[in-house]
């Protein structure tokens, strides 16, 4: 390889020739040459900043690249480092080329430490943002919940927000989720709140899978590394609920609910109990969703969307007459939405007044299938009215049943319930007539 360009303004390096150096008035630059090794120099700019440079020759052109700052590197090091160059220019390597690739080098390990310090508690709203239009407003809140913050105000209540299961892995780095990490968490988590713990790591498998699905989180916590055999042993068994009202129990029930002193409250706590749908589906229902000249309901369904069920003699004389406030069935006058969003205490008030064993609204939703047996009911007429997931071929293709019929089996099986409570029965046709329902839209 060709010798550095030669130059005439070369001098032999030494601490105060470079301290003395000085850029002429009115140039932007000096260059100054080492005389040895030739290729090393020293810029002098306008300014007055100093810095050591390489000078080179490769495949017939010139080349030059930065050293460095004389502050950074001293004579002895900015030989050595410009020998070191001219070796790399001598096996046919641009040094600018290395100088690159060092920093596409930093530049990755720097990025990649970033991506390593990422933590739990900062993905997770990411997350949740990048998901949250695919779930419902319960799956949402779920998500919201067992990350929770403690310490902070509730809304209707004196007392401050529990930390969420999760809350004690959000500071820490998605690659220290190591599998015994997370086996520590459940097995403390599980001691006082296994079912929430058993939820909080499904949301969090659900997350890590999805951090896996990202580029620049790929890695970090693979589900396949973390999410071990152990690990998933530590998750509390989910026990199954058994709460359920036995049909002695309905006249209590009626009685107790019947004397909230909101007619809505009562009308949404029946229609939980005699439709066997699920709490938010009805708490959602709207008048818009409400026929009540063809005498049915449409709910908004997890499972398909929605789902068009028979409203019953009795619960169409609860709603008609329903206060009508707003879009809402179950309006309220008090919620920043417009409707019932706390029902769960005074429901629970009901139930302790009644002396009935502790039933949630889920409960109630199980009552309805249980007591619907009473009425030798086919199984997969309570299923769609419930907005149950077909579970045979049979019903997944070939039962198509009409409005009618789930209405014969539903009226009949509101009838039985009404009768154990030992409540009025409601006339089909001539109550609704006196309500002034029948062939006219509400």
């Amino acid at each position: 390889m060709a010798q550095a360009k030669r130059t005439p303004n070369r001098i032999h390096f030494t601490p105060e020739r470079i301290r003395k150096a000085k850029c002429p008035q009115g140039r932007q630059q000096l260059l100054v040459w080492d005389d040895d090794p030739r290729s090393l120099g020293l810029r002098v700019t306008a300014s007055g900043a100093k810095s050591y440079v390489f000078e080179f020759r490769l495949h017939g052109r010139n080349g030059r690249t930065t050293i460095g700052s004389i502050e950074a590197w001293d004579i002895a090091a900015a030989r050595a480092e410009a020998r070191r160059l001219q070796v790399l220019v001598d096996s046919g390597t641009d040094p600018r080329d290395e100088k690159a690739a060092q920093a596409r080098q930093k530049e990755r390990e720097r990025h990649e430490k970033q991506r390593q310090a990422v933590t739990l508690g900062e993905l997770w709203p990411e997350y949740v943002e990048a998901n949250s239009k695919h779930w419902s407003e319960n799956h949402q809140k779920d998500h919201q919940k067992a990350i929770q913050t403690p310490g902070l105000p509730r809304q209707r209540s004196k007392l401050k927000t529990k930390a969420g299961p999760l809350y004690a892995l959000s500071g820490v780095r998605l690659v220290d989720l190591t599998p015994d990490r997370l086996e520590r968490w459940l097995l403390e988590e599980s001691k006082s709140r296994p079912t929430a713990a058993a939820r909080a790591f499904r949301l969090l498998r659900a997350f890590l899978h999805w951090c896996e699905d990202q580029p620049r989180y790929q890695g970090l916590a693979a589900p396949s590394e973390v999410l071990t055999k152990k690990v998933r042993k530590a998750v509390a068994s989910p026990k199954a609920k058994t709460d359920c009202l036995q049909k002695e129990m309905l006249a209590d029930w009626f009685g107790a609910v019947g004397q909230h002193d909101n007619s809505v409250v009562t009308a949404y706590l029946e229609a939980l109990l005699l439709t066997g749908a699920r709490r938010e589906e009805m708490a959602r229902l709207k008048w818009a969703d409400v026929d009540f000249r063809w005498r049915s309901l449409t709910l908004g369904d997890k499972v398909e969307g929605e789902r068009i069920i028979p409203l019953t003699p009795y619960l169409a004389s609860k709603l008609y007459a329903l206060p009508r406030r707003n879009e809402w069935v179950f309006s309220s006058a008090t919620s920043e939405s417009g409707r019932l969003t706390d029902v769960y205490r005074a429901h629970q008030r009901a139930v302790a007044m009644a002396g009935l064993p502790h039933t949630t609204f889920h409960g109630l939703r199980r009552s309805f299938g249980t007591l619907a047996e009473w009425m030798e009911c086919p199984v997969g007429i309570v299923a769609q009215i419930q907005g149950h997931k077909p579970s045979a071929l049979a019903e997944k293709h070939y039962r198509q049943r009409p409005l009618d019929l789930l209405r014969k089996w539903h009226t009949s099986i509101e009838s039985w319930i009404l009768d154990q409570a030992g409540l009025e029965q409601p006339d089909p046709t001539e109550k609704l007539k006196k309500l002034g329902v029948v062939n006219a839209s509400h």
